[in-house]
């Protein structure tokens, strides 16, 4: 007795086609929910610099160090009093604020810095590498 075998020579795609597709509405449905928010920065273009004595300059100048100390002029500044410090030396230079930070300065106090400036009213911050 011999069997008769037919071959199976076909790949039936239609369960891949259905994976795929529920693959893809997932991914439709779970992308709109992955946009997240950063901090929106603009880069400046190199252009010339002009020298400005500290007697015209009408801009606060805010030194980090790299144990992430704070400085106005020769003063240092403790943490919880930096908004209240920038704010009442806004009234004296209307121009905006420079944070000159040492290279080894951290992320969070340069943003400390920022924040305090933001809370106090300041608009124009510029940031500097010492």
């Amino acid at each position: 007795m011999s069997r008769n075998r037919d071959t199976f020579n076909e790949i039936n795609i239609t369960p891949l086609t259905d994976i795929f597709l529920v693959l893809l509405i997932i991914m439709m449905v779970i992308a709109p929910m992955l946009d997240q928010q950063g901090l929106n920065l603009t880069v400046p273009e190199n252009v010339a610099q002009e020298q400005v004595t500290d007697k015209e300059s009408k801009i606060i100048t805010v030194m980090v160090t790299a144990d992430d100390k704070f400085y106005i002029g020769d003063e240092e500044i403790q943490t919880n009093n930096l908004e209240n410090t920038i704010k009442n030396q806004a009234k004296d230079f209307p121009d905006g604020l420079m944070i000159k930070s040492d290279a080894n300065s951290t992320h969070g106090a340069i943003v400390k810095v920022m924040d305090s400036a933001r809370n106090a009213g300041v608009t124009s911050i510029s940031v500097s590498e010492i």
